[in-house]
This record gives C-alpha cells, sequence and structure tokens, in this order.
C-alpha cells in the first residue's frame, strides 16, 4: 500500500521522446517474431529521463506470449529481462530502464498487469505503443502511463493516462537516418517536389485532426461520451487563438505574403526552365559538331581511300603500258 501510495503522488512524465533506433528494432523484433501474423511484442525500453520527460533511447526484446482468445492470460519470461538489462547496463551505464513497448496497436485489458510487472524495476514506468503497419499519417506512436484513478462510489483503480509523444533524434542518429533515406527517397525528385509532398501529408495529418475533434464533439452532443471541461477548454483555447479572417488588413497581409512566395516559386521554377533549356542547347550543339567532326572524319578517310585506289589503278596502268612496250621491241 505505501509502494502504491508513492506512485501515485510521484508526478507523470511531461512527455516522451522516442529515438530512431528503438523504431527500428521495434520494427526488427515484430518481423522476426510476429511478422504475418495478428501477434504482438513486447520489449523494454532503455533510456534517460530529465525535466523534459523520458527520452527512450534504446530496446530490447523480451520473449512474450498471450492467449489469442483471453488477453488477461500471458507470459513474460522477466529472468531473460533482469539479464539482458544487466549487460545492457555493462555497456552503457547512463542508459537506465525507463519504460516498455508493445506493438498494440491497441491497449488491451492485459497491458495493466504487465505494467505492474514492470514496476517492479522502476516506479513510474511509460508504456509505448508502437504501429509497425501505421495506416494513418502521423508519428506511429503512442505513450501512456499508468495512474491511479478515484472514481466517485468506486473503489481506486489504475488506468493508463496519455502522455505527449514525439519522435527525436540526436545528430548522430539524423545523419544515420538520412543515409537510410537515401536508399529509399526518389532521389530524381526534385526538392520542389518533395517540399510539397511533405506539406501535403502535413494537410492531410491535420485534416485527421480535425475529423477526430468534430468526430469527438459529435459523441459528446449525443451524450456517447462524457463531457471532459479539460479537453473542452483546450478546443476554446484553439479557438480563441485562430486569425480573424474577416479583417481587412490581415487577409491583405495574408495575400500579400502568399503573393510573394508565389513569386519566388514561380521566378525558380522559370530560371531552372531556362537553365535546362541552356544545357539542352549546349548538348545539341555539342553532339552537331561530334556528328559533323565523324562525318568529316569519314569523308576524309573515303577521300583517301579513292585517291589510293586511283593510284593503285595508274600504277597497274603504267605496268601494261611498260609490259606492252617490251613485247613491242
Amino acid at each position: 500500500m505505501a509502494d502504491r501510495a508513492e506512485a501515485s503522488k510521484r508526478p507523470t512524465t511531461k512527455q516522451v521522446t522516442v529515438h530512431p533506433i528503438v523504431l527500428l528494432s521495434a520494427v526488427d523484433h515484430y518481423n522476426r517474431v510476429a511478422g504475418g501474423t495478428k501477434k504482438r511484442v513486447v520489449g523494454m525500453l532503455l533510456g534517460e529521463e530529465s525535466k523534459d520527460g523520458v527520452h527512450a533511447l534504446s530496446s530490447y526484446a523480451l520473449p512474450f506470449e498471450e492467449d489469442d482468445r483471453d488477453p488477461n492470460i500471458w507470459f513474460l519470461d522477466h529472468e531473460y529481462h533482469e539479464t539482458m538489462y544487466a549487460m545492457c547496463r555493462k555497456v552503457n551505464v547512463r542508459e537506465k530502464l525507463v519504460g516498455w513497448y508493445t506493438t498494440g496497436p491497441k491497449i488491451k485489458s492485459g497491458d495493466l498487469k504487465i505494467d505492474q510487472l514492470v514496476r517492479r524495476y522502476i516506479p513510474n514506468p511509460v508504456m509505448v505503443i508502437i504501429d509497425v503497419k501505421p495506416k494513418e499519417i502521423g508519428i506511429p506512436t503512442e505513450a501512456y502511463q499508468a495512474v491511479e484513478e478515484i472514481l466517485e462510489g468506486q473503489q481506486q483503480q489504475w488506468t493508463f493516462k496519455h502522455v505527449p509523444c514525439e519522435i527525436g533524434a540526436s545528430e548522430s542518429e539524423e545523419v544515420g537516418v538520412e543515409h537510410l533515406l537515401r536508399d529509399v527517397k526518389d532521389m530524381t525528385i526534385s526538392t520542389l517536389a518533395n517540399q510539397v509532398t511533405q506539406k501535403l501529408g502535413a494537410l492531410r495529418g491535420l485534416a485527421a485532426r480535425l475529423q477526430e475533434v468534430d468526430t469527438y464533439l459529435h459523441n459528446v452532443l449525443s451524450g456517447r461520451l462524457p463531457v471532459n471541461h479539460q479537453i473542452v477548454y483546450k478546443l476554446q483555447d484553439v479557438f480563441n487563438l485562430l486569425p480573424n479572417l474577416h479583417v481587412e488588413s490581415l487577409v491583405k497581409a495574408f495575400a500579400v505574403k502568399t503573393n510573394d512566395m508565389m513569386l519566388a516559386v514561380y521566378l525558380a521554377s522559370i530560371i531552372r526552365a531556362i537553365v535546362a533549356m541552356h544545357n539542352l542547347l549546349n548538348n545539341k550543339l555539342l553532339n552537331r559538331e561530334k556528328e559533323q567532326a565523324a562525318e568529316a572524319k569519314e569523308a576524309k578517310a573515303l577521300e583517301e581511300k579513292a585517291a589510293a585506289k586511283d593510284e593503285k589503278a595508274k600504277a597497274e596502268k603504267e605496268g601494261k603500258e611498260n609490259e606492252g612496250e617490251k613485247k613491242a621491241e
């Protein structure tokens, strides 16, 4: 009871930052163990804790099995975890246990019991759900933390609380990711096309989030979900921060800014087209010069061949005339 009280008093994590090596390890773990099936995999997260939150820097896989019909029946080899954690500490003592991950893709009823098992080794772990087959635009991770919740007329119970999550990388990790993306991205596509694709993806993500907000508000209005005043207050803040597009000066400023950006894009496109045309003409002229040189060389070779043939014929004629003169004598 004292441990539970201490855990409930401990502040929750502000934010979870997942580094690329964790995502790669989780995808590799899933493809090796549960690829092509509906099963999920579980592993431990190693990293560091700071004032800003938790940084998941690396991970390792754990042997995990669960009943498909009853998620509350599962097995996790904690002895294997203790051995792996001891070896990881020998390699990098700075990285400590910060939580665990699962490929979900959603929370299951047995996750609270798994979290209680992880609490034997760390007081306040985070759970990160990594979607190895993302279908929607956005980051493929969701972070949660188990907290004690007291409902009116009910006993205290544990539940998962959502924690903000993001993908982060150090300078060395960014270099490695860029080298990996070179093999994935089509390098023949221009930088402008890549920027347009990124903007399009961002707009699709924004549209998906707005659709989630719309669905939530409709569910609250219909009574299918209870009213959460914190969410409503945050949505109200979002609406209050939106610019008033009915102000003429603001609309004019937006139009001027957009026109300036479009002008720069238009000029850049024209310059690129002119440079490409210039290179094309230079290539044409160079090829024409090479063709003329080849034709001149071929004509010269034909002339030399014809001259040699004429000289040979002349020599043969002179030889015949000499033979005729000798016979006449």
